[in-house]
């Protein structure tokens, strides 16, 4: 499998899973955010309840940001701490939601927290003071933000983010792609070439290029055919072509030179104006008409 390909299958991976993970997150984020509006309802409802209020209205739950939500209530009232924190951890448990969060039940009038705790799975981290203490009846809000960063599937403008993040590196390596690619294409119209019939021959990039088709060209190959091109028309001893090609490296060979020439035969055989012939006994010759 070429290196394209396998780079085409991965950013269609990527892509693929960004697209699941955004609609993960919409749906997900939608049902945490009505769960926790369920839930802080019901717990509206039970500190009403121990106020024997069972008339006025609690008004609808405001979800702040993907993480932090308010209760209000039509009336005043008053609550016994240790009461908040059961109804809270119990309607949450019910609900499935993370047992991380902080709690900050603030005055309407000064806008002072008259009551907060934090919540944690881990019993250090929990902090729930002023146990039987009974708040006087007022007009509170009460704050619920969870602490639990990944508790909205880290919220759908998260996964907006990661989108358009990984969107941008696409382009960004699209763009670098390009431009080395054209670096290359203008590399190659300023590289030396020899004119070869209807090929340009391009000896140190080991390749032909014949009507923009390029064809690769082993490094003897392009040895054999650099001696050729420049002795056009002209009988190459294979001693020589031997000497020059394999022994000077060190290297004896033996029928490699007739291997080495007939696949040459047939990278230039679309042309039929050069003609690689072999002169019995002797060597061999590129004809060129």
């Amino acid at each position: 499998m070429s290196k394209r390909k396998v780079y085409l299958i991965g950013v269609f991976s990527v892509f693929a899973f960004l697209t699941w993970f955004y609609l993960q997150s919409i749906k997900s984020d939608g049902t945490f955010s009505e769960k926790v509006k369920i839930s802080l309802r019901e717990v509206g409802h039970q500190l009403l309840l121990s106020n024997q209020d069972s008339t006025s209205v609690i008004l609808p739950v405001i979800e702040q940001s993907p993480l932090k939500y308010t209760l209000s209530f039509e009336n005043p009232f008053s609550f016994e701490p240790g009461n908040l924190v059961s109804s809270i951890a119990d309607s949450f448990k019910k609900a499935d939601l993370p047992e991380q969060y902080l709690v900050e039940t603030i005055q309407c009038t000064t806008e002072q927290v008259a009551y907060s705790y934090q919540m944690s799975p881990a019993t250090e981290e929990t902090i729930v003071p002023c146990f039987g203490r009974i708040l006087p009846k007022e007009c509170y809000t009460i704050e619920v933000r969870f602490t639990d960063v990944s508790a909205p599937f880290f919220g759908k403008k998260t996964a907006l983010y990661l989108l358009f993040f990984a969107i941008s590196i696409f382009i960004l390596i699209e763009f670098f792609n390009y431009r080395r690619k054209q670096s290359i294409k203008l590399k190659q119209r300023n590289a030396p070439f020899a004119s070869l019939g209807s090929f340009q021959f391009y000896p140190e990039q080991n390749k032909l290029i014949k009507e923009a088709v390029e064809i690769n060209l082993s490094k003897k190959e392009c040895e054999l055919l650099a001696i050729f091109v420049a002795h056009p028309n002209q009988i190459i001893k294979r001693d020589e072509l031997t000497k020059k090609v394999w022994e000077d490296n060190g290297v004896i060979v033996g029928r490699s030179l007739d291997t080495y020439i007939s696949k040459l035969r047939k990278k230039l055989q679309d042309d039929d104006t050069i003609k690689l012939t072999n002169v019995h006994g002797v060597g061999y010759k590129l004809e060129v008409r």
